[in-house]
């Protein structure tokens, strides 16, 4: 038993001193987007109690383990908080906290796959990271572009508005999902 002890420590000490900080950082990225989306979304009334501390625990668990459940747990857990501020605190849906929201979820899930990918220990070319990070940017304006174009210009604002463009973007989101699936199972 204490052999078996002993080696673990050992373990956890050599993974310790091989950790590069590339992979570090990228988890501290993930923290601190799942973090934030979290706390736009939840209303103020509700962050000044236990739920804050919480969300750090839900950020953490995102950021430690982004290969098992938690990154989708915590994308579940901020879409939770937006729901409970626009239906139980009656908070209006403003477009800016809808697209910052939005990029946040994508933000964070972006990262988690990159965290899913690399080893602690991982040597990371810069370069790397910033392709991967510009392609989540230029997903990210695209998206806003065009939330703002449907939301806006093509007159899709108010309630009922809200309502069909997330009925659409769920849509279009299972049909993206079955045509993946689609292609994946065909190779």
């Amino acid at each position: 038993m204490i052999d078996a002890l002993t080696e673990r420590v050992r373990t956890l000490r050599t993974a310790v001193a091989r950790t590069s900080p590339t992979p570090l950082l990228i988890r501290a990225g993930i923290f601190l987007t799942v973090l934030a989306g979290a706390v736009l979304a939840y209303p103020a009334e509700v962050l000044l109690g236990r739920t804050l501390g919480l969300l750090v625990v839900v950020a953490v668990l995102a950021a430690v383990w982004p290969r098992r459940v938690w990154p989708t747990f915590a994308a579940l857990v901020t879409v939770a908080g937006w729901l409970l501020a626009a239906d139980g605190y009656d908070r209006p849906v403003a477009l800016w906290r809808l697209l910052a929201l939005a990029g946040l979820l994508y933000l964070a899930h972006t990262l988690c796959a990159l965290a899913a990918l690399l080893p602690y220990d991982a040597v990371v070319d810069p370069e790397l990271i910033t392709r991967w990070l510009l392609r989540a940017g230029g997903v990210l304006l695209a998206t806003a572009v065009l939330g703002v174009l449907l939301m806006e210009v093509g007159g899709l604002g108010g309630d009922s508005g809200h309502q069909l463009v997330t009925v659409a973007g769920l849509l279009v989101a299972v049909a993206v999902s079955g045509l993946l699936g689609w292609l994946l199972r065909r190779r």
